[in-house]
């Protein structure tokens, strides 16, 4: 059961597939997503840092893992902006718990 609520898949894009988060940049979600494979680290990085600063919460969990989010932070910690200090308290956090290392 998780307790994460993120938000419906019709409900996260516009009706040209754009999704919330990106309104200041005109992506596709296949786009977005494809972003966020990219080989170079920093563009991953980029791009999971917009969507951390931009997203629900709950939102960032359905494009990266929390594996992910720790491994590229001190490249995308630059761009979460105001939201730098939740970020770096929900990892401190979630060290003590034994199953979130995925």
């Amino acid at each position: 059961m998780s307790v994460l609520a993120p938000t419906p898949p019709e409900r996260l894009v516009d009706a040209k597939g754009r999704p919330y988060f990106l309104w200041d940049e005109d992506l596709t979600l296949d786009a977005f997503r494809g972003r966020l494979a990219d080989p170079d680290p920093e563009v991953r990085a980029y791009y999971l840092g917009k969507l951390m600063r931009q997203a629900k919460p709950d939102d960032v969990f359905t494009f990266a893992s929390l594996r992910e989010i720790r491994e590229l932070f001190p490249m995308l910690v630059r761009y979460l902006g105001r939201t730098r200090a939740f970020w770096t308290w929900v990892l401190e956090q979630w060290k003590a718990v034994p199953d979130a290392a995925g």
